[in-house]
């Protein structure tokens, strides 16, 4: 089991907001926040995100260099999955593979794909299994 995830962000704010809300909803609660950071714990784990310093912002993040490609997390359902979808279209949150939705990861893959302020890749995964 992972201990804890830190990210770096560019607009903590935004990361607050937008964090905030999705992992209230997959069952994580405020774990610690001071004025550079928050944290979200679920069990033993938690993630934590940090206002990255100034001079470091500009160089920007890109799921496809080297380093963190995207975070997956387990949804309770298939509803749960379709809710946030839903609420994320209506945030206007963006979401990734729409026109591929839900099955983008396979037609035994029923997931939601979004991004985060940062471009960060998001997936919610429900459990899943194709009746034949």
């Amino acid at each position: 089991m992972i201990h804890h995830v830190e990210l770096y962000v560019a607009d903590l704010a935004k990361s607050k907001d937008y964090w905030g809300w999705l992992l209230s909803e997959l069952g994580y609660e405020k774990f610690q926040e001071w004025e550079q950071g928050v944290s979200f714990k679920k069990e033993k784990a938690y993630i934590v995100f940090v206002q990255t310093e100034e001079k470091y912002v500009e160089a920007g993040y890109h799921r496809k260099r080297i380093g963190l490609n995207h975070l997956a997390f387990w949804a309770k359902s298939i509803e749960q999955v379709d809710n946030l979808a839903d609420q994320m279209r209506s945030r206007g949150m963006r979401l990734l593979y729409e026109d591929r939705y839900p099955f983008a990861g396979g037609r035994d893959h029923y997931a939601l794909y979004g991004e985060d302020p940062d471009r960060i890749k998001v997936e919610i995964v429900a459990e899943h299994s194709l009746k034949e």
